[in-house]
């Protein structure tokens, strides 16, 4: 995040500059947010969920990024962060994706 920046904001931002989509803030859900990293340097990961958005996403920061992928829940690789992964499967199962 940005300083000034919302985690809502840095969202938008990110996802415009990485994959080159333009989302509807409002179709955004948060679901989970935890602290991950060394006591001393944590970082605060924050996973979302966005239903609306404008463009087609593709790897605009190849620099950054092997590649991009969509997957269904009994496709979807082993995420760094267990309880991200727990929040987007219960997200998508009770209907919130």
């Amino acid at each position: 995040m940005e300083a000034g920046e919302s985690e809502l904001d840095a969202l938008a931002r990110e996802l415009d500059e990485e994959l080159g989509v333009q989302i509807a803030t409002t179709s955004a859900s948060h679901l989970c947010r935890l602290t991950a990293g060394p006591a001393d340097e944590p970082a605060l990961l924050s996973a979302w969920l966005v239903r609306g958005w404008q463009g087609t996403p593709a790897n605009v920061a190849p620099q950054e990024h092997d590649d991009i992928g969509w997957f269904g829940l009994e496709e979807l690789p082993p995420l760094a962060h267990v309880p991200v992964r727990t929040a987007l499967v219960q997200a998508v199962q009770s209907g919130r994706g």
